[in-house]
């Protein structure tokens, strides 16, 4: 049992270069992403021969100037091992003061696996990386590192596969990129994998976005690329966790617990007062049915990461004392390391030892059901 003081709800990793080597099987090898260089010299995972490199500088900022960071240049050898290994992040967060962390996949690596319509390719890539997150990174300490698996698009019952080969590894929770049908919008089949989440205990995340075969692509250059970095969150996931409440979901299965990860919690007072606002206005004629207002729901479903959010914190009762995480993004350009106590600590002047515990650690042990040894009163 662990004295969990700052736990991280939103951490990520680098896939190592021997991961597809080492974890899919052969008969995909030909396919497996390469790393190769950027323009800078620096290294890049190559996933379609024919399309762009995915350049790893701004998934390696760690102990970086901000002056320093640029997507190109950086190297496996020149990155803190800690993006790649899980031994090397240990120290890492011991240095930071950070006692275990929540781990997410990329999401550039996990879509080209799910974006190849070779069902075998798709399926043989995330459950690759499920593997390496859970019996490589993790397991140099399964109490401090807790790998979120990742899961397939390839229909309801490949995604209920999934999750239940993953519980057994020891997972925790799971994190959707897509419905779980893979269609553009929540339908009836989706509740078979929902059931089988609250069935199973495990928690569903998703990060900043649902992915659909309509959504415009952001960019990452030029002028419109702070905007999209900055706002994503909480441009992106508002509408999903309408979409979530409105649908009924939460009616049908009262105790499911979804994840908004890396989606602030600014701007979730004035969404649920607009919310409330809307539905009771427009529920007739729109043929929307819930039992209770949209903000009930947010409140005992949903818990939402952030990363530096001082409107979040001053407006954190009509958040929810419960439904907000902290978190670092490390390794990403957006985290604090090594000084994430530092900005912890400002960020939450003045707010009350218990409400901090929560916030900082407690929300997460209580989700995730993690043994817990310190007196919480202390």
């Amino acid at each position: 049992m662990r004295d969990y003081r700052l736990i991280d709800a939103d951490t990520h990793t680098l896939e190592p270069p021997h991961i597809w080597k080492t974890w899919l099987p052969k008969q995909f090898q030909d396919r497996a992403p390469k790393v190769v260089k950027d323009p800078d010299g620096g290294d890049a995972w190559q996933f379609d021969p024919n399309g762009p490199p995915m350049f790893i500088g701004l998934v390696t900022t760690p102990g970086k100037r901000y002056e320093d960071i640029k997507w190109t240049g950086s190297t496996f050898d020149s990155i803190r091992a800690s993006c790649f290994d899980g031994k090397a992040r240990l120290t890492d967060m011991d240095f930071d003061g950070v006692d275990a962390g929540f781990l997410y996949p990329s999401q550039r690596t996990m879509f080209y696996f799910m974006g190849n319509e070779d069902r075998d390719f798709h399926r043989a890539g995330v459950r690759a990386y499920n593997d390496w997150i859970g019996d490589e990174f993790c397991a140099n300490d399964p109490e401090r590192l807790f790998g979120l698996a990742q899961m397939p698009n390839l229909g309801v019952d490949e995604m209920i596969a999934e999750m239940k080969r993953c519980k057994e590894k020891g997972f925790r929770g799971v994190v959707i990129s897509t419905w779980p049908s893979g269609e553009d919008d929540l339908t009836a089949d989706d509740d078979r994998f929902f059931a089988a989440a609250v069935d199973m205990g495990m928690p569903v995340s998703i990060h900043v976005n649902i992915q659909r075969k309509r959504n415009p692509k952001l960019s990452i250059e030029g002028p419109a690329a702070i905007g999209n970095m900055a706002l994503c969150g909480m441009l992106s996931f508002p509408p999903i966790m309408c979409e979530l409440i409105m649908s009924g979901l939460f009616d049908r299965f009262p105790t499911l617990k979804i994840v908004g990860v890396e989606t602030e919690i600014g701007w979730v007072p004035e969404a649920l007062e607009q919310l409330d606002n809307f539905y009771w206005r427009n529920r007739a004629h729109t043929g929307v049915e819930i039992k209770r207002l949209p903000s009930d729901y947010f409140h005992d479903n949903f818990v939402c990461t952030f990363i530096s959010d001082r409107t979040g914190i001053k407006n954190r009762y009509e958040v929810g004392i419960g439904n907000m995480a902290w978190s670092t993004d490390f390794p990403h350009h957006g985290c604090d390391w090594p000084y994430s106590r530092k900005h912890v600590g400002e960020m939450l002047e003045g707010v009350p030892a218990d409400e901090r515990f929560d916030i900082c650690a407690g929300n997460m042990i209580k989700l995730y059901d993690l043994p817990y040894a310190a007196d919480r009163s202390e």
